[in-house]
């Protein structure tokens, strides 16, 4: 009975001691009991911002906001104070109390701000343009443009634009045509159908990274007017000089994307990119779909079956929270950033970005914050019904890069292989050429594509924003000119003047070069035959557009030009005669229902 006493008595003891314990734990909690902190991050625009980075200053932590902005915290106390910075804006310390739910307001960047603001592909100085409505149809979207119209050259004698690789206008406008349907008139870009060809690439002089060419002729619509083609070719990069490259491919996984013309057309692009990769070269995969996260870390080009394998294991599910991904990549390519490399980030989508920042003005902020940086960017656009062409175009214009369009495995090894290093390595940056007509030869003119953006029209005429120029890129302008027949032609004077203003890759220094357009007139059927298939391609370009200063160019005229002039031996000029004639097709029997 005693041995049952004390072992009760020890056990009364042991419940004493536990429950002191207890006391003295719930004390010491109710002393330092936590909250729940509660709010959201926004811009000045009510706009909310993703991926703020948070800093608790009592514990140090470090937490970030999610898609919509929003964030919860556990801090130890009610009270307590915060530091909240965001790429692109100025950062802001807080004092917060936890039961007041935290609207926290960042303020843009004042050189963000200077930055933003949008440019133009290309400019007529002094000149006032006027507007119009914005269009968007079958769910696609493209940038609202107006066409350039006749300047007079005795008020307004300068012109200029960006100088741009972009061909993705070409292979989308197929994409219609393929389908046996009208293409919208502002997925028509002219100059993205000159860039689509090469017309005669003539190495620059060895000191120079640009050779010149222009020659004067008749205008086939309009026998009244003539042509002035201006033809700039880009060095070539010497394969053996050729610098490492730091590839970040950013690869929507979203639901949108789960259909064969989208995410299994990119794996095919990305497993023809790997097989050119070298051992110097490292790729990083970063995806964003039902989830936001790094597929594969660096890894170097030797390991190719490493990289085919997470390439392989893409799978497509969820939203599209495209903003957040694209922090990601930057974040990833600027930790393995390589100086004096090719340091680029590749994003793969069909633009529909439905979930944080997803407006163009939303995204082109993020893609400015890391202008600056050193990090290209290539867009990849595929798909179609939710394709977002006016999205993926910003993206590549603002991310110093350039942007193409994907409707088949022939255009991904095209892109990706063929002209590998048009598409990723730069030879020039922000470049821009601009042109001044002589008024004793020229009473108008009219710039044949570069169409602005009725956004940027609204917000400034006084910059042309450059664009990124590839290693052996040939580049085709047409102007189209109405002669001075009042005043009596200066003998020897050139028709134009032209300067063409660039920087090399991570170099400031402006540098520019200066040719003259002589008036070197030769009759339209003695022009070499890449100038006479440069016309036919604009030609194509003025009656998909529907344009108003088509003139008299009809499909029949167009059709008789390429095929006279086309290079049997060159697959693509071979393949556009099978397009125009779909187009014609297509065109034709539209007016015939009219009738």
């Amino acid at each position: 009975m005693m041995g049952w006493e004390e072992t009760f008595l020890k056990f009364i003891r042991w419940l004493n001691r536990a429950l002191l314990i207890l006391f003295l734990l719930l004390a010491f909690f109710c002393a330092n009991s936590q909250s729940y902190l509660r709010g959201e991050v926004r811009d000045e625009n009510n706009n909310p911002l993703p991926n703020a980075q948070i800093i608790l200053h009592s514990t140090g932590y470090t937490y970030y906001s999610g898609n919509g902005g929003y964030f919860g915290i556990m801090i130890p106390g009610k009270n307590d104070s915060l530091t909240i910075s965001l790429t692109g804006y100025q950062q802001q310390s807080v004092s917060v109390n936890a039961s007041i739910y935290q609207v926290l307001v960042l303020k843009t960047l004042y050189s963000t701000v200077s930055l933003q603001k949008n440019r133009l592909v290309s400019l007529t100085k002094n000149l006032q343009l006027a507007d119009r409505e914005n269009w968007i149809a079958t769910g696609e979207s493209y940038s609202s443009l107006l066409e350039n119209e006749f300047i007079e050259t005795g008020k307004y004698p300068e012109t200029g634009f960006a100088l741009r690789i972009d061909k993705a206008s070409y292979s989308n406008i197929r994409r219609f045509l393929n389908m046996d349907t009208k293409v919208p008139h502002d997925a028509v870009r002219v100059e993205e159908l000159m860039n689509y060809f090469n017309f005669g690439y003539t190495p620059p002089l060895s000191e120079q990274n640009f050779g010149f060419n222009s020659v004067l002729s008749d205008c086939p619509w309009n026998q009244n007017n003539r042509l002035l083609f201006v033809q700039l070719c880009a060095k070539k990069i010497d394969s053996a000089l050729i610098p490492p490259s730091n590839l970040v491919f950013l690869v929507d996984v979203s639901g949108s994307m789960d259909m064969p013309n989208k995410l299994p057309l990119l794996k095919s692009a990305f497993k023809l990119l790997i097989d050119n990769l070298r051992d110097k070269d490292t790729v990083s995969i970063v995806i964003y779909g039902s989830a936001v996260g790094v597929l594969l870390p660096p890894t170097s080009g030797k390991e190719k079956a490493k990289i085919r394998q997470a390439v392989e294991d893409l799978n497509p599910g969820g939203s599209t929270p495209g903003a957040s991904g694209i922090i990601s990549a930057y974040t990833l390519a600027a930790n393995k950033f390589i100086k004096n490399g090719n340091n680029r980030v590749i994003l793969a989508t069909d633009g529909d970005f439905n979930v944080g920042q997803s407006s163009d003005d939303q995204l082109e902020k993020i893609i400015i914050s890391h202008q600056k940086t050193g990090i290209y960017l290539t867009c990849l656009g595929v798909g179609m019904g939710n394709y977002k062409d006016s999205k993926l175009e910003v993206l590549a214009k603002k991310g110093n890069g350039n942007f193409a369009y994907l409707d088949n495995e022939a255009e991904a090894e095209k892109v990706l292989v063929k002209e590998l290093t048009q598409t990723l390595y730069s030879v020039a940056d922000d470049a821009a050429l601009s042109i001044r007509f002589n008024d004793h030869q020229v009473k108008s003119y009219r710039l044949i594509g570069y169409d602005n953006k009725l956004k940027a029209l609204k917000d400034s005429l006084i910059e042309v924003e450059g664009g990124e120029v590839g290693s052996g890129h040939s580049m085709m302008a047409l102007f189209e000119l109405e002669p001075e027949q009042s005043k009596s032609l200066a003998f020897g004077e050139p028709i134009a003047n032209i300067h063409v203003r660039y920087h090399l890759p991570a170099d400031s220094a402006r540098k520019e070069l200066s040719f003259a357009a002589p008036a070197n007139y030769l009759q339209l059927t003695k022009l070499k035959p890449c100038f006479r298939f440069a016309a036919s391609v604009a030609m194509f370009g003025s009656l998909l557009r529907e344009s108003p200063y088509a003139g008299k160019t009809t499909w029949s005229a167009t059709q008789s030009m390429a095929t006279a002039s086309a290079d049997k031996n060159d697959g693509l000029q071979m393949e556009f005669l099978t397009i125009l004639e779909k187009a014609r097709k297509i065109y034709s029997k539209k007016k015939r229902r009219r009738k």
